[in-house]
C-alpha cells in the first residue's frame, strides 16, 4: 500500500521517477485488480466531494432573517386590521416577490460546484497487470499508471513517468496561454503550479504527444479538488449598498416601535383610548417604513440588468449591479481578457530584417511591414519562411459559425494564420507538398522535421528553439542567395531573438534542406530562413478601457500565470503598468499576509500565480476598505470571483464552473464591457440613493408634523387613513420613477464609495434632515395657523394632507441632483412627470367624489386654500437648492 505519511507531505515534481513508485507502491505494469479495489475502498473514488452545502430549505428560511422583512409582514398586517386589503395584498406580493429573488440568487450560487464536478474525465486508460484497460475516471487510484494521448482529458493528478512530445493545455488550471510541454525531470522545489512540467493535472486536456503518469492525488486531493474546497470555504461578500439597507431596516424597526410607545403615551395624556392610540401609533410606525423599498431596488437593479445586456455584460445577482458601480480595483486575469487567447505571429526576423505582421487572433487577415512602413506582398524571403513554417505544422485553420477557430496545437495554428496572411493556405500546400516523413517535437531535441515532395525534388521543413537550429545550419537565406552562416551571424541572430523574446514574444526558428530524400539527413546542414516571434496579443479596445479606468479612480491589476516577461509586455503595451511592481507567485509566497496587506498598492502585476494567490490578492484589497472586482475564465478563478465583491466571467471562454461563481459575464469577453458596467452600476446606485434621501426624508417630516402638534397640544392634523393614503402614494410611482432617473453626465468621475461606507453620506444626511425640518415646520405652521384663524378642524387637516403630499412631490424634483451636480433639464425624467400628473388626477378625483371624501376625511378646499397649499408646497425647493449650494462650497473649502 502507499506509505500515506511520505505521500501526504510529498513534493512529487522534486523526486526521480523510481522515488515516486516506491513511495506509492507501485511499478511501470501498475497495479493489480485487487490492489486497486483495495485503493478505492482506502481512498474513495475519484470525484470531487463538496463540504458545506447548503439545502434550498436552509435557504428559503434564510430569507426572513432581513429586518426589513418583518416590518413588511407587520405593515401588510396593520394595513389589512384598518380594512385596507389592496395596500396589505400588495405589501405581502413585495415580499414574496423579495424572499423568491434572494432564494434564487442563493440557491444559484450552489451550481458552481456541481459545474466544477462536472470538469472531471469521463473515462481513463491505465495499466494494471501490465495490461492497458479502460475505466471509469471516477475509479483511478493513488498508484495507477495512466496512458496519456492526445485528446484526453487527464483523470487525476499524475506525476509523468514517460514523455513523447507530451503537450498538455493547462490553461483552464493555470493560466498558462500556450500548452505545456511534460517531462520526467525532477525541479526545484520551489516553484509555481505552471512550472512544474513533470506533473499532469485531473480537468487538463492532451493538445500533442503521447506519455504515461502515475497517479498521485485523486478527488478533493488533486489541484481542482482544491479549488472545490476554497469555493465552500469562501464567504460571499454583501456589497455596501445591502449592509446599508440591513443597518437601515434595522434603525427602521428600532424607530417604529419607539413612534409607537411615544403615541401610545401621548393618547393617554391627551386622554385617547389605548385601542385607538395603538393604532394611529402603528399606522404612523407604518408610514415610516418605506415598504415599496424592496420592490423599488428589484426594479431599479433588474432595469438595469436589461440595459447592461445591450452592453454585452450579463448579471446573474442582482446586488452585483450596484456593486460593480462601487468597483475600486479590477483585479484581472490576462490570457482571454486583456488578450485574446489565441496565439499571433506579431513579428518575424529574416535577412537582417524585422518584420511587424499586423492583424491578432485567428482571423487570417492582416499585413507584413518593415520598419520603414514598406508592406511587403511578394517577398521571395519572406514566402519562404512562411511556407516552410505551415509545412512543418500540424494545426489546421478553420471557421466555425462565422468564427475562425484553431484545431490543434496554438503555436503551429499562429503559423497557419501567419501563412494564410499570405496567401499560403496549409489545405492548398500539404496538396502541393505532401508530406512523405517526419522527425515529431521531442523536449530533447526541441525541433521538429518534416520531409516533403515536390516537383522539383524533395525539401525538409524544420522549426524549433533557435539556438538548436542554428547549431543544425551551415547557411543562412538573404537576398543575394544562401550564404555561409559564421559565428558573427548566428550571435547577430541570438542577438534578433533574444530582443524578440524580451518583448514578451514565444520565439521560434525555421531552417529548411533541399534535394536530400533521407529525412536523417536532411536534418543537418540546413539552410536557416529566420526567426518568428508569436504572442496571445492585446485587445485593441482594452487600452482605451484601462485609460477610462484610471480616470474612474479604479485601479486595474493584472494576475496571469503567464511568463513574467510576457506579463509585462501586455502589461506596458496596455498602459496597466503605472510606476508599480511585478511580483511572481513564489515571490507571493514568501511574502506574510502582512507584508501583502502593506505592499498590495503597490503592485501591478502578478505573474505566475495559482489559485490561492488571487484569492490572497483580492483578501488584502478588501481588508484596506476597497471593493474589488475579479475577472477570469479558468477553474483557478472560480474561488477569487466568488470571494470578490464582484466577480466576473468571460462568457465565450469561461468555463461553467467560473460562469456559476461569478456575479456578472461578459457576453464578448472584452475587458472594455466592464467600463459599460461599471458606469451602469454608479447610475443604479446614485438612484437608489436618491430614492432612499426622498422617501425618508418625506417620512420624517410626517412625523414631525403628527408628534409637533402633539406636544403643542393641538389635535391630530392627520388621520390614521391619511397618513396610509400618502405613504402609499409618496412610496409609488414618484419613487418608482426616482429609481430609473437619467444617469449624470459626470458619473464616472463621481466619488466612489468605499465598502465601509454607508449609503447615507454627511451631506446626503444634511439635505435628507434640512427637507424633513422645512417640511414639518411649514405644514405644522399652516395647520396651527389656519386652526387659530377659525378654520374647522376638518378643512385644516385637508389642508395639511394635501399640503403634504405636494411638498413630497416638489421633494422628488429636488432630490433628483442630491448634490446640485449633473445636467440635463429638472424635467428631463419623463416617468416623474407622468406619475406626478397622473397622481395629481387621481388626487382630485378623490377630493371631488363624496365618497372618497368620507373614507380618506377631507372636505373641498377653496382656491384660495389650493393657491395658498402650492405656495407652501414650493418653498421646500429654493430650501433645499440654498443647502446643497452650502454644501457645495463647503466640499470646496475643505478641498482647498
Amino acid at each position: 500500500m502507499v506509505n500515506d505519511s511520505l505521500a501526504e507531505n510529498n513534493k512529487w515534481h522534486t523526486l526521480t521517477v523510481p522515488q515516486v513508485f516506491d513511495i506509492l507502491s507501485t511499478s511501470p505494469q501498475g497495479l493489480s485488480s485487487e490492489e486497486a479495489t483495495a485503493r478505492l475502498t482506502k481512498y474513495g473514488v475519484n470525484i470531487l466531494q463538496f463540504k458545506n452545502k447548503t439545502s434550498a430549505f436552509k435557504i428559503f428560511i434564510q430569507q426572513f432573517k432581513s429586518v426589513l422583512v418583518l416590518l413588511l409582514l407587520a405593515a401588510a398586517l396593520v394595513s389589512g386590521l384598518l380594512g385596507h386589503t389592496t395596500e396589505a395584498v400588495a405589501i405581502a406580493i413585495i415580499v414574496f416577490l423579495s424572499i423568491l429573488l434572494g432564494f434564487t440568487q442563493e440557491w444559484r450560487a450552489e451550481k458552481s460546484l456541481e459545474a466544477l464536478g462536472e470538469m472531471a474525465a469521463p473515462t481513463a486508460t491505465v495499466i494494471r497487470a501490465s495490461q492497458e484497460t479502460k475505466i471509469k475516471a471516477a475509479e483511478a487510484v493513488p498508484g495507477d499508471i495512466i496512458v496519456l494521448s492526445a485528446g484526453d482529458k487527464v483523470p487525476a493528478d499524475a506525476r509523468v513517468v514517460e514523455s513523447f512530445s507530451l503537450k498538455v493545455d493547462e490553461a483552464s488550471l493555470t493560466g498558462e496561454s500556450v500548452p505545456v510541454e511534460k517531462h520526467i525531470n525532477i525541479l526545484a522545489e520551489n516553484i509555481s503550479l505552471g512550472d512544474k512540467q513533470n506533473l499532469v493535472l485531473a480537468g487538463t486536456i492532451i493538445t500533442y504527444g503521447r506519455g504515461l503518469a502515475v497517479v498521485v492525488a485523486t478527488g478533493n486531493k488533486t489541484e481542482f479538488g482544491k479549488i472545490a474546497d476554497m469555493l465552500t470555504q469562501v464567504e460571499v461578500n454583501t456589497t455596501p449598498l445591502q449592509k446599508s439597507l440591513n443597518k437601515l431596516s434595522t434603525r427602521l424597526g428600532q424607530a417604529s416601535l419607539v413612534v409607537i410607545a411615544i403615541m401610545v403615551a401621548l393618547g393617554f395624556w391627551q386622554g385617547r383610548g389605548l385601542f385607538d392610540s395603538l393604532i394611529f401609533g402603528i399606522a404612523l410606525a407604518v408610514a415610516a417604513v418605506p415598504e415599496a423599498l424592496p420592490a423599488v431596488v428589484t426594479i431599479s437593479l433588474a432595469l438595469g440588468v436589461q440595459r447592461m445586456v445591450k452592453r454585452n455584460v450579463l448579471v446573474r445577482h442582482l446586488p452585483a449591479v450596484e456593486a460593480l458601480g462601487g468597483v475600486q480595483v479590477i483585479c484581472t486575469d490576462k490570457t482571454g481578457t486583456l488578450t485574446k487567447n489565441e496565439m499571433t505571429v506579431s513579428a518575424l526576423w529574416c535577412d537582417n530584417r524585422e518584420i511587424k505582421v499586423s492583424g491578432v487572433g485567428y482571423e487570417p487577415t492582416g499585413a507584413f511591414m518593415e520598419n520603414s512602413g514598406k508592406t511587403l506582398t511578394a517577398d521571395p524571403i519572406l514566402r519562404e519562411i512562411l511556407q516552410v513554417a505551415v509545412l512543418c505544422s500540424d494545426a489546421k485553420l478553420v471557421e466555425d459559425q462565422g468564427r475562425f477557430i484553431i484545431k490543434g496545437d496554438p503555436t503551429e495554428g499562429s503559423l497557419v494564420v501567419a501563412g494564410a496572411k499570405f496567401g499560403l493556405l496549409k489545405e492548398f500546400l500539404d496538396q502541393e507538398y505532401p508530406r512523405q516523413a517526419e522527425i515529431p517535437f521531442t523536449s530533447e531535441s526541441k525541433r521538429m522535421t518534416t520531409l516533403h515532395k515536390t516537383s522539383a525534388g524533395y525539401i525538409a521543413a524544420t522549426k524549433g528553439a533557435p539556438e538548436v537550429i542554428l547549431n543544425i545550419c551551415d547557411k543562412w537565406l538573404t537576398a543575394t542567395g544562401e550564404v555561409i552562416l559564421n559565428d558573427d551571424v548566428k550571435n547577430n541572430i541570438l542577438q534578433a531573438a533574444r530582443k524578440l523574446a524580451s518583448q514578451g514574444l514565444r520565439v521560434m526558428a525555421i531552417a529548411e534542406r533541399k534535394n536530400e530524400a533521407d529525412i536523417n539527413q536532411a536534418s543537418r546542414q540546413m539552410v536557416f530562413l529566420g526567426l518568428v516571434g508569436m504572442i496571445d496579443p492585446a485587445r485593441p479596445e482594452v487600452k482605451a478601457a484601462i485609460q477610462i479606468c484610471r480616470t474612474a479612480g479604479i485601479k486595474p491589476v493584472m494576475i496571469t500565470g503567464d511568463h513574467p516577461i510576457t506579463a509585462e509586455s501586455i502589461g506596458r503595451e496596455l498602459g496597466l503598468i503605472d510606476g508599480g511592481q511585478i511580483v511572481t507567485g513564489v515571490e507571493l509566497d514568501a511574502m506574510s499576509d502582512a507584508d501583502l496587506f502593506n505592499q498590495v498598492d503597490k503592485i501591478e502585476i502578478y505573474a505566475r500565480v495559482s489559485p490561492i494567490h488571487k484569492l490572497r490578492v483580492v483578501e488584502a484589497w478588501q481588508k484596506k476598505g476597497m471593493v474589488v472586482a475579479m475577472t477570469g475564465d479558468g477553474v483557478n478563478d472560480a474561488p477569487a470571483l466568488k470571494r470578490a465583491d464582484v466577480g466576473l466571467a468571460m462568457g465565450i471562454t469561461g468555463t461553467d464552473v467560473t460562469r456559476e461563481a461569478a456575479a456578472v459575464t461578459l457576453t464578448d469577453d472584452n475587458f472594455a464591457s466592464i467600463v459599460a458596467g461599471v458606469e451602469e452600476g454608479r447610475v443604479i446606485y446614485n438612484n437608489i440613493k436618491k430614492y432612499l434621501t426622498y422617501l425618508l426624508s418625506s417620512n420624517i417630516g410626517e412625523i414631525g408634523l403628527v408628534v409637533g402638534a402633539i406636544f403643542l397640544g393641538f389635535p391630530l392634523p392627520l388621520s390614521a387613513v391619511q397618513l396610509l393614503f400618502i405613504n402609499l402614494v409618496t412610496d409609488g410611482a414618484p419613487a418608482l420613477a426616482l429609481a430609473v432617473d437619467p444617469a449624470d453626465s459626470d458619473v464616472m468621475k463621481q466619488k466612489i464609495n468605499s465598502r465601509h461606507q454607508n449609503i447615507f453620506d454627511r451631506p446626503t444626511i444634511w439635505l435628507m434632515v434640512v427637507g424633513a425640518a422645512w417640511s414639518t415646520i411649514i405644514s405644522l405652521c399652516l395647520f396651527i395657523g389656519l386652526l387659530l384663524s377659525g378654520y374647522p378642524l376638518l378643512q385644516a387637516m385637508t389642508v395639511a394632507f394635501i399640503s403634504t403630499i405636494f411638498i413630497h412631490f416638489v421633494k422628488a424634483y429636488s432630490f433628483r441632483r442630491p448634490h446640485g451636480s449633473g445636467s440635463g433639464s429638472l424635467f428631463n425624467n419623463k416617468w416623474l412627470n407622468w406619475s406626478i400628473i397622473l397622481e395629481m388626477i387621481l388626487l382630485l378625483v378623490l377630493m371631488a367624489v363624496p365618497t372618497f371624501q368620507g373614507w380618506l376625511g377631507i372636505v373641498p378646499l377653496s382656491i384660495f386654500d389650493w393657491l395658498l397649499v402650492s405656495l407652501t408646497a414650493l418653498t421646500v425647493y429654493p430650501v433645499l437648492a440654498l443647502t446643497k449650494k452650502m454644501q457645495g462650497s463647503l466640499v470646496v473649502a475643505t478641498s482647498n
